[in-house]
């Protein structure tokens, strides 16, 4: 089915759930809803792992390190912050599959159907750092993965991608989806949630940020943006409710 149909078909059938189920009324006077009244991310301050252990801490920043290495246009992915990003997520509601139908059976689906594992992210990640130095280990010498040179590590990371280093419980190119997702996610991903440190990966890429609109720019062509980025805690109108 073309695409177009598909947007068609899903938005009709909104509009006929919407006006099946939603109650006409009238506001007047205030807006029946409160400025950051919903779940507004904690700004992350920087400090110790939340989930890693130190010599996880470590090795996550080594591939980081290595899927996104530094060169003179930017930051690599430990600079950037990227295992911080991706600790943080673990100690929180994703590490944890909040939100996921996680009961069973757990049976290989398509890729269409996405990862079908019994074990949580947070559970698949220290398994399969823990797999990770024992490949390294097996291969190179007794020596964990932080310890080999670049090219090794770059080595180790190739047999977690084409699925040769295996993880107990885990599909291994699974796994690598997930690290090389959440890798991206944490060097592209706004700085209050521990990831694009000073904003590297914008100022990169040229992102201008949150900021709320562009309205005062749209007639104003063929002259630079002359603003810097700028993140959702930087953002004038950020004013997140207090946590309960």
């Amino acid at each position: 089915m073309p695409l177009i149909d598909r947007r068609l078909l899903l938005s009709g059938a909104a509009l006929v759930v919407v006006a099946g189920t939603a109650r006409a009324g009238t506001i007047a006077g205030s807006l029946p809803w409160a400025p950051g009244a919903g779940a507004p991310p904690q700004p992350v301050v920087p400090g110790p792992w939340h989930f890693f252990t130190p010599a996880e801490g470590r090795t996550v920043e080594a591939i980081v390190d290595r899927i996104i290495p530094p060169d003179p246009d930017g930051p690599g992915g430990r600079e950037a912050g990227c295992a911080v990003f991706i600790d943080r997520q673990l100690a929180g509601p994703f590490g944890r599959a909040e939100g996921l139908y996680d009961r069973g059976p757990f049976l290989t689906g398509t890729k269409e159907q996405g990862p079908q594992s019994r074990l949580d992210p947070a559970t698949q990640y220290r398994g399969a750092l823990r797999a990770i130095d024992a490949y390294a280990a097996q291969h190179y010498g007794g020596h964990p993965f932080v310890e080999l040179t670049a090219a090794d590590q770059d080595a180790v990371i190739g047999a977690i991608e084409d699925g040769s280093l295996p993880i107990e419980d885990v599909v291994t190119k699974d796994f690598w989806t997930v690290l090389l997702k959440n890798t991206r996610q944490g060097f592209f991903a706004d700085p209050v949630y521990g990831g694009n440190r000073d904003m590297a990966a914008w100022r990169w890429i040229g992102f201008p940020g949150a900021r709320y609109d562009y309205s005062a720019w749209i007639d104003r062509h063929n002259e630079p943006y002359p603003h810097g980025p700028i993140g959702i805690a930087e953002a004038p109108s950020w004013q997140p409710a207090a946590a309960k």
